[in-house]
């Protein structure tokens, strides 16, 4: 692993045509129906490693197809980024790998452009859930390719908390004031909320994702509540290694990649996924409504979807693939590390999981009284200062 993002310290349709013709395009919705040959340049938009020279090299020879990289710090960086010029990548970028707390805001601004699954190969092998989630799929449209995926876990220290905790309870308990990490950024507003959804059923709380005024305000007392218990709100996977590894916390949220890195360095630290379930993150690589080169983009997607190229990925970031074919290829480069990461887990943990989405007013149900990312964002503030 070369390195690790902040990932999303901060946190959306109409279908515009290709900037250069991918390929003869269906007669009903324009898509392309083949992929053309490769223009010679593909600029991305990416998190930290995710076109490595390691598994991307290989690409760029076979399709001619050179690579040109902007790596962002942020899901913010990457909208901010995809909007210069005009939005839809300004004719500077054909493809971001957006993280659902983005997907749906380059969506909704027409940021980028729908996509014809049937041209990746590899998507019929995903796992069902990562095949049109609503992170990036709506109203039946597919606006990208699901790339990666993590869980938010529970993580603590073996030796100092016993019994093992079964349930995000830990991280608001008082017994351990001083002694929590979560993570800096708005999105843990929806594991506070998740946590609610089970112990406050009256709250009516279906989707952490989706909060009303009430909802929202009851979750922010439940944080701020929390900010008294907690030691210190990481921004990187290292920061909360590093403080897992000095003792000073013992319990907290993180991601599989912290704990697999604290067991390698012999740190008496486990993870659990609580039965009440737990959020996670999704990445998609989204196609530029204004891409000038969209054959290299679709082979690029076509690429990155194989089994070999998704273990390596996972691997090089320290994340989990959407193609379960991945696993024998994940255990040949790192023993154990498809069930490190999760990538063999049975298909009924993904219903436990819920995976981040820009909240937005519409609440599902009809109705438009869900409040949306600018609030989540002014919540958040008050909560950490």
């Amino acid at each position: 692993m070369k390195g690790i993002r902040k990932r999303h310290v901060l946190f959306a349709m109409t279908a515009l045509t290709l900037a250069i013709p991918a390929a003869s395009t269906s007669g009903g919705n324009g898509l392309p129906t083949k992929i053309g040959k490769g223009e010679g340049r593909l600029d991305v938009i990416q998190w930290v490693a995710y076109t490595d020279p390691s598994f991307a090299k290989k690409f760029e020879t076979q399709t001619g197809c050179k690579i040109h990289r902007k790596t962002a710090g942020s899901s913010n960086e990457m909208v901010a980024l995809m909007r210069t010029g005009g939005g839809g990548g300004g004719g500077q970028y054909d493809l971001v790998s957006a993280s659902g707390d983005a997907s749906l805001r380059l969506i909704y601004a027409h940021d980028v452009q729908p996509v014809n699954v049937r041209l990746i190969p590899s998507w019929k092998n995903f796992i069902p859930i990562f095949k049109s989630p609503a992170h990036n799929t709506v109203n039946g449209v597919h606006y990208g390719v699901s790339l990666q995926w993590g869980p938010n876990t529970l993580i603590y220290n073996t030796k100092k908390v016993k019994p093992a905790p079964t349930s995000w309870a830990t991280i608001y308990d008082p017994k351990f004031k001083g002694k929590i990490t979560v993570p800096q950024n708005p999105i843990q507003i929806a594991d506070a909320a998740l946590y609610l959804k089970q112990t406050k059923p009256s709250l009516g709380i279906k989707d952490p994702y989706e909060l009303t005024k009430a909802q929202l305000d009851a979750t922010v007392a439940l944080l701020k509540q929390q900010k008294k218990l907690v030691k210190k709100y990481w921004a990187s996977a290292t920061d909360e290694i590093s403080l897992f590894k000095s003792g000073d916390v013992l319990v907290g949220a993180g991601w599989p990649y912290q704990t697999l890195q604290l067991q390698g360095a012999k740190a008496p630290i486990k993870e659990v996924i609580p039965k009440a379930g737990v959020t996670g993150w999704a990445d998609t690589w989204m196609l530029a409504a204004k891409a000038k080169h969209p054959n290299c983009a679709y082979l690029w997607m076509k690429y990155a979807s194989t089994p070999a190229v998704q273990a390596k990925q996972a691997l090089v970031f320290g994340e989990t693939p959407v193609n379960p074919k991945a696993c024998v290829y994940m255990n040949r480069l790192q023993k154990g590390s498809c069930a490190g990461y999760h990538l063999n887990t049975p298909l009924g943990f993904y219903k436990k999981t819920y995976f981040w989405k820009t909240p937005v007013p519409d609440c599902g149900n009809g109705k438009k009284n869900c409040m949306d990312y600018n609030a989540w964002q002014r919540a958040w503030t008050s909560v950490t200062g």
